[in-house]
């Protein structure tokens, strides 16, 4: 196979992701192997690929074509979500610019456009991901709308109904005013808020001097919704408004002074406004009071009927304008910043608005029990493990969730109320019908059933996306299903660990007793330079298909993985896409450079390539063992470095140069099979990392059979290693670069052949190596060194250079005497700081061992300069 002179990622790229695709390589179905399972967190059918996907895919390919060659049957299932909240604002905006209210259609006529809209953009993503490399099995695509998942999500909530589970009543919940919705707890977000504390003034009703109650509040519109004020019992200052009635200002409505141990006394004047209808702990008051409840928002979040004189107008439109007329009737104490937090929506940035709602809920307090103890006992392994308390907390505080949604676009609730009230629960409208017969005793036909007009929360079916995938809610004991689940890994942002991780264990034990994953890595979050996260609204977020154009798909893996512990935010750069591409041309030039020799086959194999064989083969053995405990524990960035550094380092800086045959000469038959023999067990390793690069050029290594693919050959293992031969190699490389510094320090061109002199004791066995990496013309042991000889230590062996004729005496003593003083100095400081008793017991004892060497090293360097500046002084 020719080889191209350059590397071209855009042509190599699509030649063979079109390869695997036509050889049905990433599909699996169920075998005697083990399996290995990934399923991919469904991305929004709105979505586009950004950063965060990048880096989560790149890591799941990673984790998925290892296995592959580890001989493991891999199933890497994609799909997409169909993101209820999120489509819809979309699909209203675009009705919106051709003039079309949502309000102007039937549920069916939305849903229409939905699905259009849906068929539109929703392959963008799964596109995008081929381009990166994903090895997915595109055959088992899943939608969570598609007709078997859709059937699922259905089937459960009928099911847990019947368990009852599901339950629907008042509750208050977080209601979005731009999505029109309720929301659960985990979607909304709170931030800190630069507002004002209201201080308002409630005349005490029937008080002949006219005295009022001091409110301190941070939402003063609301007090048309006020139904009580209440105070601390054991509050001394305000022990005079007990039994008393205060009147709402401007509202003149009369409510009444309770007494609980809630108020805090502190909190500014220790009387509360209580208003049941908008705030969770005011509802808890109200209920416990019985207190009339008065909703005074719309669902938009402008005022209704109750809102009085403010009717029809926006909540914070109202709070401006009360604040004058509040002023203007004398009923406003004073104003003073205040910084506090707002819960927000986490889908539309709108502030959420507490609200007393008739909802859907599922009880989660049996369903947490299993799921809890899976992780504690580690039944379920998170990486990192730190994630174990930020799950362990919310699992012990876990309240039900609101699984109801005031949209049309997802899984249509499956309750049908009935013409004399009550409800029915049924996977079907005939079902529902056959059930309710059997509650009445009135005519009743399928048309009498009105169908719950609310959808579930778009999570309610991602829960079950391990399970569903397989279709293991519709048929459990199916092929897929039994073979597949447990999944192995999965791979997401611990932003979603309540969102969809724990409920995604809740289902797994529900319905298949069993885990729905064993491990579960959390990346971190992509991030500038800056630190700053990425958006549209900072512009700092690149495009991931333009790195991949300029970088390579290669190279922006490598550039995006190097940076992302596992868990740690991620510090993109583009300069380390860069580095990925650098790295590519490094591999690509290597290749070349190799296929570039002639062999001979009538030529022995020299001595130094005999050693360089043992040693890169002892070191490549090491990292192979060093590579597969890293993977154990998921530090994905660290094996690739690794990698880095075995091919960027020992193969091509030492192993290449210590093989290579002179200019224009053939290399020997054996070493260069056994060269090529390296090369492919270094893309095998590669390959998971850089699927690209290392297919082509695999590809290139000898001839191959159509069909056959790098993929699903197996990752070399770890053979016997030397570890004598690779201390005593260090040993070697400490010595070639003693004799490379001295060269670049005298300007001696490489060409020009050296002497090297021992003065002690030296392991002949590497002479062959030194010689040819240093272009030596001897290697010679003498009793002592040679007057104006550089030389440099390692260990406790001395090696000089003889320079008499290469060198000006004076400036080499002058500079000596310069690299002393400073070195002296060095000694000083290190050794002033081990003399410190209290440095050397507190600190790391791997910090002062360190100390201690560095404090060696110089002793030793200081000795060898002192005697090359007496050599030169004589």
């Amino acid at each position: 196979m020719e080889i191209a002179s350059k590397y071209n990622p855009t042509e190599v790229e699509e030649k063979w992701y079109r390869y695997w695709m036509e050889n049905n390589l990433f599909h699996s179905e169920p075998d005697e192997r083990e399996p290995y399972t990934i399923v991919i967190p469904p991305p929004n059918v709105t979505g586009v690929l950004h950063m965060g996907h990048m880096l989560n895919n790149t890591i799941q390919d990673v984790l998925v074509r290892r296995a592959r060659m580890q001989g493991k049957n891999a199933c890497w299932v994609p799909g997409t979500d169909h993101a209820s909240i999120a489509t819809e604002a979309k699909v209203v905006n675009r009705l919106a610019e051709q003039g079309i209210k949502k309000s102007d259609l039937t549920r069916e006529q939305f849903l229409k456009h939905a699905w259009e809209w849906t068929r539109e953009h929703g392959g963008i993503i799964l596109e995008q991901l081929k381009k990166l490399g994903a090895s997915c099995d595109w055959e088992r695509t899943a939608f969570t709308m598609d007709e078997i998942r859709s059937e699922s999500v259905l089937r459960v909530f009928c099911d847990l109904y019947e368990k009852g589970l599901i339950y629907r009543g008042v509750r208050m919940v977080n209601w979005d005013p731009k999505a029109l919705t309720a929301l659960s707890d985990e979607e909304v977000i709170h931030k800190e808020v630069n507002g004002k504390l209201y201080y308002l003034r409630y005349r005490i009703e029937g008080d002949p001097e006219g005295g009022y109650a001091v409110v301190a509040t941070t939402r003063p519109e609301t007090i048309m919704g006020d139904t009580a004020m209440c105070i601390n019992p054991n509050d001394p200052k305000n022990a005079h408004l007990k039994g008393k009635k205060v009147i709402v200002p401007l509202v003149n409505r009369v409510i009444p002074v309770i007494e609980d141990d809630y108020v805090d006394i502190e909190f500014g004047t220790g009387c509360l406004k209580v208003t049941p209808a908008h705030d969770v702990n005011d509802y808890m008051l109200g209920e416990k009071y019985n207190l009339p409840t008065i909703d005074i928002f719309n669902p938009d979040g402008t005022l209704n009927e109750h809102g009085a004189m403010y009717a029809g107008m926006e909540r914070f439109a109202v709070r401006k304008q009360i604040e004058k007329d509040l002023e203007a009737a004398g009923l406003m104490e004073k104003t003073e910043p205040y910084t506090h937090k707002v819960g927000f929506s986490e889908r539309t940035d709108e502030a959420i608005e507490p609200k007393l709602s008739m909802q859907w809920f599922l009880k989660m307090d049996k369903l947490a029990g299993p799921a809890t103890e899976a992780v504690e006992n580690d039944t379920i392994r998170f990486f990192p493990e730190k994630y174990k308390n930020t799950y362990r907390h919310w699992m012990e505080h876990i309240k039900d969730w609101c699984i109801s949604r005031q949209l049309w676009w997802g899984h249509r609730i499956p309750a049908y109320f009935l013409p004399q009230g009550g409800v029915v629960v049924g996977l079907t409208r005939e079902e529902a019908y056959e059930k309710a017969k059997q509650m009445v005793d009135y005519p009743l036909t399928p048309n009498d059933l009105k169908q719950d007009e609310d959808v579930l929360d778009t999570w309610f079916s991602s829960w079950l996306w391990p399970i569903s995938v397989f279709d293991g809610i519709r048929k459990p004991e199916n092929n897929d299903i039994q073979y597949y689940y447990p999944t192995s890994d999965l791979v997401t942002g611990p932003d979603i660990i309540f969102f969809w991780v724990a409920r995604m264990i809740m289902s797994g034990y529900e319905y298949r007793q069993d885990a729905c994953f064993r491990n579960v890595y959390f990346t971190g979050i992509v991030r500038d330079k800056l630190g700053r996260k990425m958006s549209k609204q900072l512009g700092n977020s690149p495009d991931p298909i333009g790195l991949m154009n300029q970088y390579g798909a290669d190279g922006v893996r490598m550039g995006m993985l190097l940076s992302s512990a596992a868990g740690n935010d991620l510090l993109f750069d583009e300069t380390l896409c860069e580095q990925g591409r650098n790295f590519n041309n490094k591999i690509w030039n290597a290749f070349r450079l190799i296929r570039g020799w002639e062999t001979n086959d009538s030529l022995r194999q020299p001595e130094s390539a005999e050693i360089a064989i043992d040693w890169f083969g002892s070191k490549l053995s090491e990292t192979i063992a060093e590579m597969d405990d890293l993977f154990s524990k998921y530090r994905l960035s660290e094996a690739l470095m690794l990698l880095y550094k075995l091919f960027w380092d020992e193969f091509s800086s030492w192993y290449l140069e210590m093989i290579k045959p002179a200019f224009q000469q053939p290399i020997d038959s054996k070493t260069y099979r056994v060269t090529l023999d390296y090369f492919d067990a270094l893309l095998r390793l590669l390959h998971p990392f850089m699927p690209f690069i290392t297919e082509e050029l695999w590809q290139a290594l000898q001839q191959r059979n159509e069909g056959e693919s790098i993929m699903t050959v197996l990752q070399p293992k770890a053979e016997t290693k030397d570890p004598e031969l690779l201390s005593q190699f260090d040993r070697v490389k400490q010595v070639i670069a003693g004799v490379r510094t001295i060269r670049l320090e005298k300007n001696i061109p490489s060409k020009d052949s050296l002497e090297l002199q021992v003065t002690s004791d030296h392991n002949k066995q590497f002479n062959s190596v030194i010689t040819k990496m240093c272009n030596l013309s001897s290697l010679t042991v003498v009793a002592e060194k040679e007057a104006g000889a550089a030389g440099f230590m390692v260990g406790t062996t001395e090696y000089s250079v003889p320079l008499a004729d290469r060198m000006d005496a004076k400036a080499e003593l002058q500079k000596l005497k310069t690299e002393l003083e400073y070195t002296e100095g060095f000694l000083l400081s290190v050794s002033k700081k081990l003399g410190n008793e209290r440095f050397v017991q507190n600190a790391k004892p791997e910090i002062v061992e360190n100390e201690r060497k560095k404090k060696a090293d110089a002793e030793s360097k200081i000795a060898s300069l002192k005697e090359n500046i007496a050599a030169l002084e004589e």
